[in-house]
């Protein structure tokens, strides 16, 4: 499959996404109140972010809607309620790795992560 979204876009799409999430976020820790839930309002608000974008939105989130990509498991059928959590627990495994899982995508001929192996996904122009 050649229709697999280029790096560029998809940082851009995370770096959009990762905006519109920490706004979110941030109103929800102030209402909320930050005391009572700490660093897990980010996680939260992520997790439940981008499962409903990935699972009810064609696999775009706004980030990925506005860049033209969407995510699909790897045979291209539609991310399930699962899929979406674990993806998106791989992107603190990507991280807490010193970043080789974000890396990993680099010299992956399907441009994949780390969180889209553990996820079984891709990453696709719509």
């Amino acid at each position: 499959m050649s229709n697999y979204a280029g790096l560029g876009s998809r940082l851009i799409a995370l770096i959009i996404d990762s905006i519109v999430l920490a706004i979110i976020g941030g109103l929800v820790a102030t209402v909320v109140g930050e005391e009572i839930l700490g660093i897990g309002v980010g996680f939260i608000v992520g997790v439940i972010y981008n499962w409903y974008f990935w699972t009810r939105n064609n696999g775009q989130t706004p980030g990925k809607q506005l860049m033209g990509i969407r995510v699909v498991k790897a045979d291209g059928s539609k991310v399930n309620d699962l899929e979406a959590v674990v993806r998106y627990i791989g992107y603190y495994i990507n991280t807490f790795l010193l970043l080789l899982g974000w890396l990993w995508a680099i010299p992956d001929g399907k441009n994949q992560g780390l969180h889209d192996k553990l996820a079984g996904t891709v990453v696709v122009k719509a």
